[in-house]
């Protein structure tokens, strides 16, 4: 006679502790998102068209410096927030702006990825904007104005400070260019860049603090273009250059809560699959050998980055985005025509499972809808909180869509590629990540895709990871792809500038 153990079983126990691991996350990471708040004061306005946001410590009297906060191309104020608690906390008025095109800004930037005149003009009327702006407020000398900027926000406030000589001081971090400043102008100009960025950062930075007196030309070694943002050394030379005197910077105060959200939302991911849709085994179709597979990925990952050269992708107003939207859409349907069409050959495939009773479809409708919105909330709002702007502003409204709908043939067509096998579907999406890659490296894509590739493959990445969840909870064929879609679509159309 058998004796059944007491106790619920193995996987329900290992469900029910990541349930609570991922609460105990998500607690964390909320708690550590209010506490970065902490001693600052903030208020948003917008000035001809250009959203501001003001960022103070409280108890601080009399006046005060201004530091103007600009971010780079497929930045927003947000990604520079970490940056403006440093200066708020060294007692100086901090403010943020949105470029046009970028974070809450809904107006489009024109030139946008290329350094073109209309550009720079539109750039330069923002940080006129700001900076006039800020120059008003009460508690603000305006003798002591600092203009602080990353990347394409580096090069527009080192031009505007070089025709500017009544701002005092200007750090440029990540500064892609500077052959047009005059020799010795911008004075007292900080350059900071990271140990880890592409080459042609490095070189401009120290040829830069070699044409003037007062600069200075910090390297953060192992840093790259934008995790310099939140090296510790970056911001401790800010709040040097600024004045200091304040608190210590906290340069993670926002990113490390914001990493607990995804970590919470990622271990929740598990038990919510599991609850809403049980945990059956579902038959598999005969594959084709793994060789076949990848074989056909790589082709039709080419020949969506061959078509995507040529495709008008640039119509789509969104830079860079409709680039990626375009290689995803032919690279699906190709990959879908593959699966439903070309004769792969069949692999051995192993003994087809017991049958099992269909769900019913109104609850795979109910878990559909309920997955999908868990997944638009874990990527959005970690992003939004901790890292930049995530919220469709504008265009962004019917872009998403367009955007989402590429990315949903990328991942159906992979789906059907790989016969739900989720080593082969993770190598379909890795073989396109290097496509996309490869194709900017040769020209057939906008260089700016280099930049923009590792958040594409970490986004890639955790779409994979959590449709295998999906296939093991015995997840309808088409649900994985639709969540996946969430979880890339949203980022795209949100973060990426309007052109």
């Amino acid at each position: 006679m058998s004796v059944r153990p007491l106790g619920a079983p193995p996987a329900v126990r290992r469900i029910a502790l990541l349930a609570v691991l991922a609460a105990l996350a998500l607690a964390l990471g909320g708690y550590g998102l209010a506490r970065a708040d902490s001693g600052l004061t903030t208020r948003q306005t917008s000035v001809d068209g250009v959203p501001l946001t003001e960022v103070r410590a409280t108890g601080v009297t009399g006046r005060r410096p201004g530091v103007v906060i600009a971010h780079g191309f497929a930045g927003s104020a947000r990604l520079m927030r970490p940056i403006a608690d440093t200066v708020a906390r060294q007692g100086a008025v901090a403010l943020l702006l949105d470029f046009a095109g970028h974070g809450a800004n809904p107006a489009r930037l024109p030139g946008a990825g290329r350094d073109a005149a209309d550009l720079r003009a539109v750039l330069e009327h923002d940080l006129t904007v700001a900076v006039g702006y800020l120059r008003t407020r009460p508690d603000v000398d305006p003798a002591r104005i600092v203009l602080v900027g990353h990347s394409m926000g580096a090069g527009a406030v080192t031009r505007y400070a070089a025709g500017h000589p009544d701002v005092a001081r200007t750090v440029a971090i990540s500064l892609p260019d500077s052959d047009d400043l005059p020799d010795g102008r911008p004075e007292g100009l900080l350059l900071i860049v990271g140990g880890a960025e592409f080459p042609a950062f490095r070189e401009t930075a120290e040829a830069t603090s070699r044409r003037g007196v007062g600069r200075r030309l910090v390297v953060v070694p192992g840093f790259e273009h934008i995790s310099v943002l939140f090296a510790g050394r970056t911001h401790d030379e800010v709040a040097a250059w600024v004045g200091g005197g304040g608190d210590p910077p906290r340069p993670v105060a926002r990113l490390a809560p914001a990493g607990l959200l995804l970590l919470g939302f990622g271990l929740g991911f598990v038990p919510l699959a599991a609850l809403l849709l049980g945990r059956r085994t579902r038959s598999s179709r005969p594959a084709a050998p793994t060789p076949a597979v990848l074989a056909v990925a790589a082709s039709a990952a080419a020949l969506g980055a061959l078509v995507g050269a040529v495709a008008p992708t640039a119509r789509l107003p969104l830079a860079v985005g409709g680039h990626v939207t375009g290689f995803l859409l032919v690279t699906g349907v190709l990959l879908g025509a593959a699966a439903r069409w070309w004769p792969l050959p069949a692999a051995t495939s192993p003994p087809a499972p017991a049958p099992v009773a269909h769900r019913a479809p109104a609850r795979s409708a109910v878990a559909a809808v309920l997955l999908t919105g868990y997944a638009l909330t874990a990527v959005a709002v970690p992003i939004h909180l901790g890292l930049t702007s995530a919220l469709p502003v504008g265009a962004r409204w019917w872009l998403l869509p367009v955007v989402a709908a590429g990315c949903l043939v990328f991942l159906t067509g992979a789906e059907l590629a790989s016969a739900r096998r989720s080593g082969r579907y993770a190598a379909v999406g890795g073989i396109a990540v290097l496509a996309l890659t490869a194709s900017a490296v040769v020209g057939l894509a906008p260089g700016f895709v280099l930049l923009v590739v590792p958040l594409f493959a970490v986004l890639v990445g955790w779409q994979a990871a959590w449709a295998a969840v999906l296939r093991r909870a015995g997840a309808p064929r088409w649900l994985p792809a639709l969540v996946g879609t969430a979880l890339l679509a949203w980022p795209v159309a949100t973060t990426l500038p309007l052109s």
